[in-house]
């Protein structure tokens, strides 16, 4: 509220989730986008593995954040990890989940550096992956691959070297050729690079280059 009645009297535009979270503030990023629906590229991993007649696998959901992803995967009786390096981030989930699928969540305050992955069936990680640090990205891909069990599916995002942010420090953003070597090893199931400008009307329009990725483990 008090972000709000500063903006209105600066005559800015209302901060929206991109803004939270390009300054990493993440109980605004959380406020911002709950309620919002799971993203794409989980959904159509998950349609994928029922079109195979695989149901109630095992899945982590890294940097879940407020829980978007975690509560699509309860709906479909996943058993979930879900994971964030924020302390109010299940604040935002655990009130959310249905009393009978609580047995389904498990949740860990982690950051990416000291993640440890347990064998899985999909690791999600929904435009979670641009903001580990440089540093720990390779060491943190590594874990994600090893960790999923042949067959198993990869969903989530990378950030373009073109976009706006790749400026900023401590961030991870690859080219496309770079994204295709991290996706050996996998059958690419969706691959959709998306590149566009914000509106000049945002309160901090940015160019946008995003690969969304579905890729299945050999």
């Amino acid at each position: 509220m008090h972000e709000k009645n500063e903006s209105k009297k600066l005559g800015l535009p209302p901060m929206g989730a991109k803004d939270f979270s390009e300054i990493e503030d993440w109980p605004g990023y959380f406020d911002a986008v709950l309620g919002k629906g799971a993203r794409d590229t989980l959904i159509a991993a998950l349609d994928s593995f029922e079109e195979e007649g695989f149901n109630n696998g095992f899945a982590v959901d890294l940097a879940a954040g407020e829980g978007r992803d975690s509560l699509e995967l309860l709906s479909r009786n996943w058993r979930v990890l879900a994971t964030d390096n924020h302390p109010e981030a299940f604040s935002y989930l655990w009130p959310r989940v249905p009393e009978k699928l609580k047995p389904l969540l498990t949740t860990k305050e982690v950051s990416f550096h000291d993640m440890e992955f347990p064998d899985c069936d999909l690791v999600n990680a929904s435009f979670a992956l641009p903001f580990c640090e440089p540093q720990h990205f390779e060491v943190l891909w590594n874990k994600i691959v090893a960790s999923i069990r042949p067959g198993g599916r990869f969903a989530g995002q990378f950030f373009g070297n073109r976009d706006t942010w790749a400026s900023l420090p401590n961030r991870s953003h690859h080219s496309r050729k770079e994204v295709l070597q991290f996706l050996e090893g996998f059958t690419i199931e969706m691959m959709r690079e998306e590149e566009r400008d914000d509106p000049p009307e945002l309160r901090n329009p940015k160019h946008w280059q995003i690969f969304h990725i579905v890729g299945r483990k050999y």
